[in-house]
């Protein structure tokens, strides 16, 4: 009983930390989008999550891969990859391509994050040209962190346990794939609309 009671209490403080993050940024982006749509809102909502669990998490993760491997790590950075490497394996040693990805994810896709809360903020002109590339930045990482150990029979991932496939394969991965799949969505409505506002425009002058 004492040792469940351990595991359920380091999956708590895992599930804490996500839930914290999502708070915070939540509330960074709601106080960026004030005076903005709603639409705007939430995506800034989003954006800034997803720089934070880029930096904050998946960061320390790059360090801790580097300086030896997640596994032989202690903290409480190390304490939430052990547990998600319960569903994952390959996160609890240094696996060059998951490494690889995670490098590409935090600067690459970290950064892109910022320049896109900046460029919605500011109403930049090259807005959905920066959600774009984020967005298919983050559906690679999310192919090729997946596809390549399916491809093996997934000998890496723990299917049996409904909390670690369920919850933290399945549903946390998914999150990484249904809101670039909307931002893309909206960049595509956006920029349709852009391109027949300037084609009625365009008309009016010959």
């Amino acid at each position: 009983m004492g040792a469940g009671w351990e595991l359920g209490a380091v999956a708590g403080r895992s599930l804490l930390l996500c839930a914290a993050l999502l708070l915070a940024g939540c509330a960074l982006g709601l106080r960026l989008g004030r005076g903005r749509g709603s639409a705007d809102r939430g995506v800034l909502a989003w954006l800034c999550y997803d720089a934070l669990v880029h930096f904050a998490l998946e960061g320390p993760f790059v360090y801790l891969s580097f300086v030896g491997n997640v596994a032989d790590s202690e903290g409480l950075i190390a304490s939430l990859w052990k547990e998600y490497g319960k569903a994952d394996a390959r996160w609890l040693y240094f696996d060059p391509t998951i490494v690889s990805l995670e490098i590409l994810t935090v600067v690459l896709d970290g950064s892109l994050a910022l320049v896109l809360i900046y460029a919605i903020v500011k109403e930049k002109y090259y807005r959905h040209f920066i959600q774009i590339t984020l967005c298919v930045c983050e559906l690679y990482g999310g192919w090729m962190t997946f596809f390549p150990d399916w491809l093996m029979g997934g000998p890496n991932l723990n299917t049996d346990n409904w909390l670690y496939f369920g919850v933290y394969l399945v549903f946390f991965n998914s999150v990484w794939v249904l809101m670039p799949g909307l931002l893309l969505w909206q960049s595509w409505v956006e920029l349709k609309k852009m391109y027949y506002k300037g084609t009625s425009a365009g008309k009016k002058f010959q």
